[in-house]
């Protein structure tokens, strides 16, 4: 069984972010660097630990009311629109980044 230690890209910058966040608590900087993470890697498993600390940072940032407020907004103006459940949202890093 082969030992792969080679560090990816998305690990890298997966590393710089998570220091950022909790080493120099700039919390604004590593948003961004999580963002670009999930934009740059999607499928990778360093974008699914980026997306969890992007909720992170929300919580620890953002009134708890103001979220509910606006999860209850995106929801209706989904009903109101019928948009698929599975739709991909223009602010998706992904399409954004395009």
């Amino acid at each position: 069984m082969e030992n792969n230690t080679s560090v990816t890209e998305a690990g890298k910058q997966y590393t710089a972010a998570h220091d950022v966040h909790y080493k120099t608590k700039e919390l604004p900087k590593a948003f961004q660097l999580y963002r670009d993470i999930i934009s740059d890697h999607p499928d990778t498993k360093e974008a699914g630990y980026s997306l969890s600390q992007v909720h992170n940072i929300v919580k620890d940032v953002v009134p708890k009311q103001e979220v509910l407020d606006s999860l209850v907004a995106m929801a209706l103006d989904h009903f109101e629109h019928d948009v698929p459940s599975d739709a991909k949202s223009a602010s998706d890093p992904a399409i954004a980044a395009s």
